[in-house]
C-alpha cells in the first residue's frame, strides 16, 4: 500500500528466483472533509479484497498473505475491535504546533534518547497527542491502536499485532528493547495498553478463509521501506548505502544496533526497526512528491503527459544550479505546487523555473542535492565511507535522476529493484512459509531476479 497507489502483487518462487506479477492496482482513497484529510479505510478493504480475490483466480494454491504500507498512521479502535473513525492522513494539518507542545513536557533530546527517531511533525507521537488534545471523546473511547499495514492484517486475520519495523516508524518505542516507551508515554498522558503486541518481522498470524479459501496471514515487514531494504541487492563486504525512492526518499545504512548519539540526533536520522534485528538508520527526505504533485496539477489542466515525456523534456534544459529545499513546510501540503516552487526561487533569489521542463530539472536536481549532503552526513555519523549507492523503488526507473545522483554524490549508483518494496514483503513470507532454499538469503534472490543498472558519477 502506497500513499498514492495500492498494488496486489503475486510472487511465485522457482528455486532461487521470483517472479511477480501486479494483478490490481488502484488509488489509495482519500476523504477531503474541509481541513480533514483522512484515509478511506472501507473503500481500502473492499480494494484489498478485490486484489486477493485476483489473486486466488490466477493461483488457487495461493500460499500467503502479507500487507506493508506507509508508517506513522494509525486506526484507533473501540473494544470490539472496530474503527472509532478513519484514519487521519500524515499530511493532515491538525498535528501543527503538536511538536512543540510535546517537547514543553518532554525535552526533545530525551524522547530521542529512548526511541532513536528522527523528529518529523506529522509522527505517530505527535499525532496521538493532537487526538488527546483536540478529540478528547474519541482519544478515552479508543482501546487500541493498529498502524496501517497492521490493520489490515488484524482484518485478514483477526489478531491485533505491531510488527516491530511499524511500529518502530511511531516514535512510542524503545529502540534497544523493541518495547513500548512506556514511560514517554505516561509523561504524555497515553497509555501503552491501548497499544497492541510488538512481534518480530515475518510472524505468523493465523490462517483466514477469505472467499472460503484458506492462506496463511503474515506480519512480514509491515513498513514498506523495511520491505524495500531487506530486498536491497548489495554484496556482502561491500560499503554500501540505499536510497529507497518513492513520494519519500528514505537514505541510509543499515546497522547491526542503534547509533543514539547526539550527533545523530543533530543531523536528524532515525533509527528505525529492520529485519532480523538490524536498524534502519536513514534519514526521511521528500521524495517525488513534489513531481508527481506537479503532474497532478498539469493533468488537471488538461495536459497528459507520462514521466518519459517529463523526463525528455527535463533532460533538454540546461541546468539552473537552483537547489530547492523540497523539505521546506509549504511543500508538505498539496495544492499549487507549481507556484510553491516558483515563490521560492523567487523568495531565494534563484533563477525562476517557467516551463515544464526547467520545473522538473530543479525538483530532480534539488533531490540529488539533497542526497548528496544526506550521503555526507550520513559518512559523518557512522564514520565510514559509502562506495556504492543503491536506489530501489521507483525512483530507480528515473534514468536522469538517477545519473544527477551518481554524480552529485561523486559514487557509484546501483539502481533497481523498483519492486524492491513488493519483493521484500513476498521473500519474507517465502522464508516464513520456509519455501526459501536453505542456502540461499532474501538477497541472493533479489540479485538473481532482477536487472540492475549502474550509473558512475559523470560530473
Amino acid at each position: 500500500m502506497g500513499a498514492s497507489s495500492v498494488r496486489a502483487v503475486l510472487g511465485t518462487l522457482e528455486g532461487d528466483h521470483l517472479r511477480v506479477e501486479n494483478i490490481h492496482r488502484f488509488q489509495t482513497p482519500i476523504i477531503e472533509a474541509g481541513e480533514r484529510l483522512y484515509w478511506d479505510l472501507d473503500a481500502l478493504w473492499r480494494g484489498l479484497n478485490a486484489g486477493l480475490e485476483h489473486a486466488f483466480q490466477a493461483m488457487p494454491q495461493l500460499r500467503s498473505l502479507a500487507v506493508d504500507s506507509w508508517g506513522v498512521d494509525y486506526v484507533p479502535l473501540d473494544g470490539d475491535g472496530r474503527p472509532v473513525r478513519n484514519a487521519y492522513c500524515y499530511r493532515d494539518p491538525r498535528t501543527l504546533g503538536m511538536m512543540d507542545k510535546v517537547h514543553q513536557l518532554v525535552p526533545a533530546r530525551d524522547i530521542y534518547a529512548v526511541t532513536g527517531i528522527q523528529f518529523m511533525e506529522f509522527n505517530t507521537l505527535y499525532q496521538v497527542y493532537a487526538d488527546l488534545n483536540l478529540e478528547p471523546e474519541l482519544f478515552e473511547r479508543t482501546s487500541n491502536r493498529a498502524m496501517i499495514a497492521d490493520y489490515f492484517n488484524h482484518r485478514f486475520s483477526g489478531r491485533a499485532v505491531a510488527e516491530v519495523s511499524m511500529a518502530s516508524t511511531t516514535q512510542l518505542m524503545d529502540a534497544r528493547k523493541n518495547t513500548w516507551a512506556t514511560d514517554l508515554m505516561d509523561r504524555l498522558g497515553m497509555s501503552a495498553a491501548t497499544w497492541p503486541e510488538i512481534v518480530p518481522s515475518g510472524t505468523r498470524l493465523g490462517r483466514a478463509s477469505p472467499g472460503g479459501t484458506e492462506v496463511e496471514i503474515v506480519a512480514s515487514c509491515s513498513h514498506d521501506t523495511a520491505c524495500a531494504v531487506a530486498a536491497v541487492p548489495a554484496e556482502e563486504g561491500s560499503r554500501w548505502a540505499y536510497l529507497s525512492s518513492g513520494t519519500w526518499s528514505c537514505l541510509g545504512a543499515e546497522l547491526l544496533k542503534p547509533l543514539i548519539t547526539e550527533a545523530a540526533h543533530q543531523a536528524g536520522f532515525t533509527n528505525e526497526a529492520g529485519l532480523d534485528g538490524t536498524i534502519r538508520f536513514l534519514k526521511n527526505i521528500t521524495g517525488l512528491w513534489v513531481l508527481q504533485e506537479c503532474k497532478r496539477e498539469w493533468k488537471a489542466a488538461g495536459e497528459h503527459l507520462d514521466y518519459d515525456t517529463l523526463l525528455h523534456e527535463a533532460a533538454a534544459v540546461p541546468s539552473s544550479n537552483a537547489f530547492v529545499d523540497l523539505n521546506d513546510q509549504r511543500f508538505i501540503q498539496r495544492g499549487n505546487m507549481q507556484q510553491k516552487l516558483q515563490d521560492y526561487c523567487r523568495e531565494q533569489g534563484l533563477p525562476v523555473p517557467r516551463s515544464r521542463g526547467e520545473i522538473v530539472r530543479v525538483i530532480l536536481e534539488s533531490l540529488a542535492e539533497a542526497y548528496r549532503r544526506t550521503l555526507q552526513d550520513l559518512e559523518s555519523v557512522i564514520d565510514e565511507r559509502i562506495e556504492v549507492l543503491h536506489i530501489v523503488g521507483g525512483g530507480s526507473l528515473n534514468g536522469l535522476l538517477c545519473q544527477l545522483t551518481a554524480d552529485a554524490c561523486g559514487c557509484r549508483v546501483v539502481a533497481g529493484p523498483a519492486e524492491a518494496t513488493a519483493l521484500g514483503n513476498l521473500l519474507v513470507q517465502a522464508r516464513t512459509m520456509k519455501d526459501l532454499p536453505g542456502d540461499v538469503s532474501i538477497r541472493d534472490v533479489v540479485r538473481r531476479s532482477c536487472e540492475l543498472k549502474v550509473y558512475e558519477p559523470q560530473n
